[in-house]
């Protein structure tokens, strides 16, 4: 059975994605290392890699070693970077799959440097408070870090979208950071999405952009990349409501009028949001449907959700469009994003394993 046989599925257009990446290398004028952890955003990690390829990045950001296996066992020679605090019963993995380990602790960095296993890149926390050493206690790794094998320093921003001076005072603290370093390292990095498009003073060596390649906005007032998804479901039954009826669990939507209903086959664990129809954006939420806006009605449930059709015609098989284009109308990721209350990051990366991933 065909991608698009399926109850429901994610198109992901990997030239849209390839378009996204060209405009933040232009705006930034450094090559790119992409982030494609978490299964590039969810779209396919394997496919989005392979398919900017052909923009020569310098190589990939991935979560963790599994990420980072999948890219070696597809083909991809690139370097790539694994963000996840590096273990040492993983040293041996690492370096058997040539992944450089962002390392952020004085133990893991004497302990990676005293074995030569390879390149690694140091993380210096400047703000975020997660993982990385303090800006302010890098003197500690001074011998660790005077090595050829001392590739890269990078730190992440929390608020690159803002205009409130927060990253610049985190760039000013990793500035001070690599300044006492014993070397400087060939690559700095430091900017995500955000920062790539608020300025490109936040470019030094590469950029890791995100959620903008994938059709995304970082923050408010900063552009979406081009749509690089679509998320459809076919109807799977359509049913004729009569007025006070009620529709779904709870009894969460109450027809005012005699209407119809139409169900899809996608629920909230092929992640729509439960309450995407009955939230704040109850009544203005919508899937297209043979050219119609049908509002969600009712609790979102596990593997369905429904929709009122009204006088719009359809039939079991027709095929609504939950995120993306229908026609001449366009569902973006910020339109579903702020109707769900959710980040457009989060809703990307929690599309489930069961919905089919089609390259368009």
């Amino acid at each position: 059975m065909s991608g698009r046989d399926s109850r429901a599925w994610v198109e992901v257009d990997l030239a849209a994605i390839t378009d996204n990446a060209r405009t933040v290398a232009r705006l930034a004028g450094v090559r790119l290392l992409p982030a494609v952890k978490a299964n590039a955003y969810g779209l396919g990690a394997v496919a989005v890699s392979r398919a900017l390829e052909a923009l020569d990045p310098w190589g990939y950001v991935v979560a963790t070693l599994e990420e980072g296996a999948e890219l070696r066992a597809a083909g991809i020679s690139r370097p790539i970077v694994v963000l996840m605090p590096v273990r040492g019963d993983l040293f041996d993995a690492y370096a058997d799959l040539r992944l450089t380990p962002a390392i952020g602790d004085a133990a893991a960095l004497h302990a990676w440097s005293a074995r030569q296993l390879g390149p690694f890149h140091l993380e210096i926390d400047t703000g975020m408070g997660r993982t990385g050493v303090r800006w302010d206690e890098v003197d500690a790794c001074a011998a660790a870090l005077d090595t050829p094998l001392f590739e890269g320093a990078f730190t992440q921003f929390h608020s690159a979208e803002l205009t409130d001076g927060s990253a610049e005072r985190q760039q000013e603290r990793f500035e001070a950071a690599v300044a006492r370093m014993p070397r400087r390292p060939p690559l700095v990095h430091c900017a995500n999405s955000a920062a790539v498009l608020r300025s490109p003073r936040f470019a030094y060596d590469l950029v890791r952009p995100g959620v903008f390649l994938y059709g995304g906005s970082p923050g408010g007032g900063l552009p979406e990349g081009k749509q690089a998804v679509a998320v459809r479901a076919r109807v799977v039954s359509v049913r004729r409501i009569r007025a006070g009826e009620t529709v779904s669990y709870n009894a969460t939507w109450t027809a005012p009028r005699d209407t119809i209903v139409a169900t899809l086959g996608i629920g909230y664990a092929d992640g729509v949001p439960r309450e995407l129809g009955t939230g704040p954006a109850k009544g203005s939420s919508y899937a297209l449907l043979n050219g119609a806006r049908c509002p969600y009605v009712g609790l979102v449930t596990m593997d369905l959700t429904m929709v009122e059709t009204g006088a719009t015609p359809c039939a079991v098989g027709d095929i609504a469009t939950v995120v993306g284009r229908s026609g001449d109308t366009c569902v973006t990721l910020e339109h579903f994003a702020r109707w769900a209350g959710v980040l457009q990051r989060a809703f990307l990366t929690g599309l489930g394993t069961r919905l089919p991933r089609i390259p368009v």
